[in-house]
């Protein structure tokens, strides 16, 4: 009985490092994660080897691992920026991003955790100052905004991707201008429309007097067609067929006397 205690004190102080052991040992990973493993015996991270997947790792207890998110992320970015005519102008944009996992090793080595601040804002502005100093004011508040956010976006895209960033999109939510402007801009604009406005309308009436024009035009051709057509014994003809038209009436009482000088007969009265 007096020898139990030490016989059991060195399993107890083995168990406890084995369960120290197998925790510093044991990693699991989130789905949307990859882990970097450290090699603290080695040369650190070794650039050549894949990062760790999702689930449950044996690890070296010496070594540990950092985590990276892999999922699509997104960054807000408020910047100010220049026009071409030197004007302040603030762009608001969201920049969707996710690292590299294939070269996730690398990625650390030479950026580090914290990549965002290092690489991706750094030329997501830089690409927003050389594309918007390319435009007007004008131009970035009405036909060129989807323009400007697509080279933005290629600008950016062919900074970081030699640098084991993958940018999906950048999206410019809002541009602002200064108020003054804003508002000539406005102005403008207004004037364009009216103007247009003001045009079709003229074409509009154009259209209408020159439809017009023809249809009198084919009036006057039909009237002068007919008159060719009306010879004095085609009128005598249809004289005699008015005439017995009237003496068939039973309201009517014509009196007939004489002929004019056309032949046809002169109606004197009418009761």
């Amino acid at each position: 009985m007096e020898k139990l205690p030490k016989v059991a004190l060195p399993f107890i102080i083995g168990t406890i490092i084995l369960i120290i052991v197998l925790a510093k040992s044991a990693v699991t990973i989130d789905a949307g994660h990859a882990g970097v493993l450290y090699e603290t015996l080695s040369n650190g991270v070794d650039p050549e080897k894949d990062a760790l997947g999702p689930g449950f790792h044996i690890i070296a207890p010496w070594n540990r691992v950092i985590d990276y998110e892999t999922r699509q992320q997104e960054v807000p970015e408020a910047m100010s920026v220049l026009s071409s005519n030197g004007l302040d102008i603030k762009l608001d944009a969201s920049v969707l991003y996710e690292p590299d996992v294939k070269n996730l090793g690398r990625l650390h080595n030479e950026k580090g955790e914290s990549y965002l601040k290092r690489v991706l804002q750094p030329a997501v502005r830089s690409a927003a100052r050389s594309v918007v100093g390319r435009y007007t004011p004008e131009q970035l508040y009405s036909s060129k905004r989807d323009a400007i956010q697509e080279e933005i976006f290629l600008e950016t895209k062919n900074i970081v991707e030699s640098q084991y960033i993958q940018l999906n999109n950048i999206l410019i939510r809002d541009v602002t201008l200064p108020p003054t402007i804003k508002e000539a801009i406005e102005r403008k604009l207004k004037q364009e429309q009216e103007s247009l406005e003001y045009e079709f309308r003229l074409v509009t009436a154009s259209k209408e007097a020159e439809k017009q024009r023809i249809e009198a035009q084919g009036k006057a051709d039909a009237n002068k067609i007919l008159s060719a057509s009306l010879t004095d014994k085609i009128l005598q003809d249809k004289g005699i067929e008015a005439t017995i038209k009237l003496s068939e009436s039973a309201n009517s009482k014509v009196i007939v006397i004489g002929s004019g000088d056309s032949g046809m007969p002169i109606i004197l009265g009418n009761q």
